[in-house]
């Protein structure tokens, strides 16, 4: 029997801005009750935030069942005005389980579900979960196939979950997170824009600066790459934001 070692295992709990998410189009201003197991499905060198996502079961702090969660949400929003619940920190699809049960429960509860995720998921069980979902910010690493599978991701499988995100009426955010000598490419950028825009060019794409982090020690991304893509996405896609970079 295959079982879940992260089902309701919870390593970071905190109320966040949306925009931290990050999520600019969704009920701005507004703040979220933000939670994180542990573990990634890929294993991307330059992961930013690493303590967390390749951390193991000695970073749980709580333990959460569905219901707890609901109650917890609803004591939040009452207390803070959050809207819901967001799944960040590590990938959340890794806790496909828990997100299925958990996920109706809060919308039933008249809770927000946003996710934050690599959308490496297949198609069948993406189509199950995206019912009780409201927004999702999606990474998009790269636009290349082969840079994707270093990574240990899919670029078919997260242009996917984008795809099938938005045709199924979810809020979705695009964020690429420029790395020198990964993502940066000028013309894999330029093919990441025609894709997102063919989809909708109303899709608002975040660029974020890298930061040497982990197991990658390139310098930071320089602004000037940043504005270079910036300037490039702005011809086909209505809003455009840079990230990391203060």
């Amino acid at each position: 029997m295959i079982q879940s070692l992260n089902y309701g295992q919870v390593t970071s709990l905190a109320l966040d801005p949306i925009e931290k998410k990050p999520l600019y189009h969704f009920h701005p201003g507004s703040a979220i009750l933000s939670m994180g197991s542990f573990g990634c499905n890929m294993a991307c060198c330059f992961c930013q935030n690493y303590t967390i996502s390749q951390g193991g079961a000695e970073e749980v702090r709580w333990q959460i069942s569905p219901e707890q969660l609901v109650e917890l949400a609803q004591e939040t929003k009452v207390k803070h005005g959050s809207i819901g619940v967001a799944f960040t920190y590590n990938e959340p699809l890794l806790s496909y389980e828990y997100l299925l049960d958990t996920a109706p429960r809060l919308r039933q509860a008249g809770q927000k579900v946003v996710l934050v995720t690599n959308g490496q998921i297949e198609a069948e069980p993406l189509q199950a979960l995206l019912p009780y979902v409201d927004a999702m910010n999606i990474d998009l690493k790269t636009f290349s196939a082969l840079t994707y599978e270093k990574l240990g991701g899919d670029l078919a499988l997260a242009q996917s979950t984008i795809k099938m995100a938005v045709e199924n009426g979810v809020h979705v955010e695009v964020t690429t997170l420029v790395v020198p000598g990964i993502s940066d490419d000028t013309g894999e950028f330029r093919a990441e824009v025609d894709w997102l825009a063919a989809v909708s060019e109303q899709l608002p794409l975040h660029l974020s600066r890298y930061f040497p982090r982990y197991r990658y020690d390139a310098p930071a991304t320089p602004l000037e790459k940043l504005y270079e893509f910036r300037d490039i996405a702005q011809k086909k896609l209505t809003y455009v934001h840079l990230g990391n970079v203060r």
